[in-house]
C-alpha cells in the first residue's frame, strides 16, 4: 500500500486523483512544510530534484514522495520533463513550489470541488500571496496573483520560456478556487537579492529573444489560455514595459506599485519589498538587456553566434542535453 492509500485509509477521505509535482535544489529548509500542507490531499507526489546536497532528497521520501533527478535548465523545462517522464496516475495534476503552502482551507475547498467538476473543466486557477519578512503583501497589486496550477493530466503544457513562464491549457474552461496559497520564502535578503540577480538575467534573455527571436520557444502557446490576470500582464509587459526606455519603465512601474496601488500600505516590509521587486529588480533587467544587446548586436545576423556570446556571458546553456536518472 503506497503512503497516499495508507493516509487515505486513515483519515477515511478518497482519494482524488491529485498528484503533486515539486521541483527542488537543496529545499531542506522548505520541502517537509510543503509536503505537509498537500499530506492527504495529494494521492501521490513526485518532487523532481536538480541533484541536491544537503537533506532535500531524505525528506522527500521521508515524506513517502518519489524522487526522480534530473538535471536543472530552467523552471520551465525542468516542469515540463515532469510532465513527459514522471508515471503519473492521477487524474489532476498540482504545481506547487518547495517554499509554498497549500493552507487548510483552501485544501477542503479542492477536496470538495473536484470530484464534482464536469469534464470541460480543465484547469483551476489559485490565488497566492506573498509572505516577505513574515508580512503578507497585500497591495501592490501583490494580492491575489492568479495562477493556473492544477490541470486535467494531458491537457496542459508549460510554456519555453526562461522566466515568467505559464502554465497553458489545450482546451476546456478553468475556474478560480478560494483559498490560502501561501508563497513564503524563509530565506534571508541575501538569498533574495541573489535570486532575483539569477531571475534578471533569465528574464533580459526574453526580452531580448522578444526583439530578436533567437530562441525557439512560444510557438507552443497559440491556441492556449493561462489565468486572465497571467494572460493581460503578459500583454502589458510585452507590449508596452519592454518598449519603453529601461530606466524610466522601472520607475514609473515602482511608483504605480506604491502609490496607485497602494503598496505603501504594506508598512516597512513592504517599502522592502517593492523597492526591492518593484524597481531595483526591473532596473536591473533594464540594465541587463542593454549590456547583453550590446554584445550580440554584432553578430544580430547569425543565430548560432548569438546564442553563443549569451551563453558565454551569462553561463547559461540556452541548448541543453540534459541527463536523467532515477533514484532508486
Amino acid at each position: 500500500m503506497s503512503a497516499a492509500e495508507a493516509h487515505a485509509a486513515e483519515t477515511g477521505r478518497p482519494r482524488l486523483g491529485l498528484t503533486a509535482i515539486i521541483l527542488t535544489f537543496n529545499e531542506e529548509l522548505h520541502l517537509a512544510r510543503a509536503l505537509s500542507s498537500i499530506s492527504g490531499l495529494a494521492d501521490e507526489v513526485f518532487v523532481i530534484d536538480s541533484f541536491s546536497t544537503d537533506q532535500t532528497l531524505e525528506i522527500a521520501e521521508s515524506h513517502g514522495a518519489r524522487v526522480l533527478q534530473h538535471a536543472f535548465v530552467n523552471q520551465a523545462k525542468q516542469f515540463q520533463w515532469a510532465l513527459d517522464h514522471a508515471p503519473i496516475s492521477g487524474e489532476w495534476v498540482l504545481r506547487l513550489d518547495a517554499d509554498e503552502i497549500i493552507e487548510a482551507d483552501l485544501a477542503d475547498n479542492i477536496r470538495r470541488t473536484l470530484p464534482s467538476l464536469p469534464q470541460d473543466i480543465t484547469g483551476i486557477n489559485l490565488k497566492r500571496k506573498h509572505i516577505f519578512m513574515g508580512r503578507w503583501i497585500r497591495h501592490g497589486g501583490r494580492y491575489p496573483v492568479t495562477l493556473l496550477r492544477i490541470f486535467r493530466r494531458g491537457m496542459a503544457r508549460v510554456e519555453d520560456r526562461w522566466m515568467d513562464e505559464h502554465i497553458l491549457i489545450k482546451s476546456g474552461r478553468t475556474i478560480t478556487l478560494d483559498g490560502g496559497f501561501a508563497d513564503h520564502n524563509l530565506n534571508d535578503l541575501s538569498y533574495f537579492t541573489e535570486k532575483h540577480n539569477r531571475y534578471a538575467t533569465r528574464e533580459a534573455i526574453e526580452v531580448l529573444n522578444q526583439r530578436y527571436g533567437f530562441l525557439d520557444s512560444g510557438s507552443d502557446s497559440a491556441g492556449r489560455r493561462t489565468s486572465r490576470q497571467a494572460a493581460f500582464k503578459r500583454l502589458v509587459k510585452e507590449h508596452l514595459y519592454n518598449r519603453m526606455p529601461g530606466a524610466l519603465a522601472a520607475l514609473l512601474y515602482f511608483l504605480f506599485r506604491y502609490v496607485a496601488q497602494f503598496g505603501f500600505l504594506d508598512g516597512r516590509e513592504g517599502l522592502v519589498y517593492h523597492v526591492l521587486q518593484g524597481f531595483w529588480y526591473r532596473f536591473l533587467v533594464a540594465a541587463k538587456v542593454m549590456e547583453l544587446e550590446r554584445a550580440i548586436r554584432p553578430v544580430a545576423h547569425e543565430r548560432e553566434l548569438v546564442l553563443d556570446e549569451i551563453a558565454r556571458l551569462t553561463g547559461l546553456r540556452l541548448q541543453p542535453q540534459a541527463p536523467a536518472r532515477h533514484r532508486p
